[in-house]
């Protein structure tokens, strides 16, 4: 998840025209994301995410990019939590609209890679609430936003984290990845 230097992960219209992004991330995402299998979303951005991906690769520019991530997009389980999407079509999406601890903890003691939320600050609150998260992966972009939507709200108890590791890029963010 993109991040600012002082903790919002998207301006106060939900704006992200901040982040940086370029081929050195591109290319660092892509290997990572490689090593998992499902993709967790809130459902505005996976609205946003399925408005865009699967045919990302079919357009005349299509970027490196576009192409691998679209590849991997159309082939990886997605689980999207949303109290509004009642169904989906695809066998590759499961909607989860209630009992989101049981649902999560179910899906994480099955068979398979790493589950990895993009984005859906509404839904990370959610999780991070209910104790679901088992790791951080932060990009610190170099900029100071004064407000917007933080990643962090309504923290009862501390949250220890162990840093992973830590990568720079030449653009200025840093990648953060932390564990619980």
């Amino acid at each position: 998840m993109h991040i600012s230097l002082d903790g919002y992960v998207a301006g106060p219209d939900g704006e992200m025209d901040w982040i940086k992004v370029d081929e050195e991330i591109f290319d660092f995402v892509a290997q990572r994301i490689g090593e998992s299998d499902t993709a967790m979303y809130g459902r505005v951005t996976y609205q946003m995410m399925e408005s865009y991906w699967p045919t990302a690769a079919d357009k005349p520019n299509a970027s490196k990019h576009d192409v691998e991530h679209s590849r991997w997009y159309k082939g990886v389980n997605k689980i999207v939590l949303s109290r509004t999407i009642e169904s989906q079509d695809s066998n590759k999406t499961t909607i989860i609209n209630d009992n989101l601890a049981d649902r999560i903890n179910e899906i994480k003691q099955q068979e398979g890679k790493d589950i990895l939320i993009f984005g859906s600050p509404s839904a990370t609150h959610s999780l991070i609430q209910q104790n679901l998260i088992d790791g951080y992966w932060l990009f610190v972009n170099p900029v100071v936003l004064g407000e917007g939507i933080p990643l962090f709200v309504d923290i009862k108890e501390k949250i220890n984290l162990k840093l992973l590791s830590t990568q720079q890029f030449t653009n200025g963010v840093t990648e953060l990845n932390y564990t619980t």
